[in-house]
């Protein structure tokens, strides 16, 4: 067993569910848990589980399923497209298919909160599949182009995303490059998407979280300004990989624009209800950000060059 497994493993424990209770809970998630069976004189029949039929399945209660206070952090923006992402899954008996960017902070290995979300987006598969046997599908985008902006290493965002993509399919998802998905998709008219003037109220909050984390060449204002505009394109090559997709994103509806046009939007709690900090920029010791933010406040050298505790 490799070493990052047995992190893995340790931490999922840790998290009050083990990576092998959390694989059988997932895929049981599923499957419609009606069993049936009857005493009559002999022994009780072998219990079946039993899918419930095409007809009785409508797409209004498959979105009532998920789309509710405990997962959401406000309306989605769409709820008719979101109803006809989930029509063409029940026509075609397919699992609902949900995509969500999954970023990098600070940290270059997978920690508690990392596994804290990833059990909280499973815990809505399993909501899912209570209503409709095929479940849904999760799909984690990991942003290495934004990563890269802020200045981490190609070594740590490898080893990171890498971690995190294992305890992703221990929980049935599966994940993707945003890099590649950019290569892949060829975007029209890129240099007037880049060229786009930004929103002043969507500069501000992109600053705020830049003065927090980009560590890349340049300014913050830079660094939010090409954040933008990266997300221009991005937006696009995204809703062309996955047209029939529901958007999942655990920032607000104030920075809709940042996110694929074409799709509905499901606004998220991260790790539990009423929480909605990116688990990528936590530490589960908050003296420890503080560390890493001062050692860069103290280091301009460190900070210009992205090195924090890679």
């Amino acid at each position: 067993m490799s070493e990052s497994h047995s992190k893995l493993v340790t931490l999922s424990k840790e998290c009050g569910l083990a990576a092998d209770a959390t694989r059988t809970a997932c895929f049981r998630g599923f499957e419609n848990e009606k069993m049936v069976g009857a005493i009559s004189g002999r022994s009780a029949e072998i219990a079946k589980r039993e899918t419930p039929r095409h007809m009785e399945i409508t797409p209004e209660k498959v979105l009532q399923s998920f789309n509710t206070w405990a997962f959401k952090r406000e309306q989605p923006d769409n709820s008719l497209a979101m109803l006809q992402s989930i029509s063409k899954s029940i026509e075609v008996g397919a699992p609902v298919p949900f995509v969500l960017y999954w970023g990098k902070g600070p940290r270059s290995n997978i920690d508690k909160p990392d596994i804290e979300c990833l059990n909280y987006l499973a815990s809505l598969t399993r909501r899912i599949g209570e209503i409709y046997a095929p479940g849904a599908s999760i799909k984690l985008i990991f942003t290495d182009t934004h990563a890269e902006l802020n200045g981490h290493s190609s070594q740590s965002i490898r080893r990171y995303f890498e971690e995190v993509a294992e305890g992703a399919r221990e929980r049935g998802f599966d994940s993707c490059w945003l890099g590649e998905l950019i290569t892949a998709a060829e975007v029209d008219n890129a240099s007037s998407l880049i060229d786009e003037i930004v929103p002043d109220t969507t500069l501000r909050q992109l600053l705020v979280s830049a003065l927090k984390w980009y560590r890349g060449n340049g300014s913050s204002e830079d660094g939010a300004l090409k954040y933008y505009r990266m997300n221009m394109v991005e937006k696009r090559a995204v809703e062309r990989a996955f047209p029939n997709s529901i958007f999942i994103t655990f920032s607000g509806s104030k920075l809709r624009g940042l996110f694929p046009e074409s799709l509905p939007i499901f606004y998220m709690y991260s790790l539990r209800k009423g929480f909605s900090s990116k688990p990528w920029f936590l530490f589960p010791d908050p003296t420890l950000e503080k560390r890493w933010l001062d050692r860069d406040l103290t280091d301009d050298r460190g900070r210009r060059q992205g090195r924090g505790w890679e």
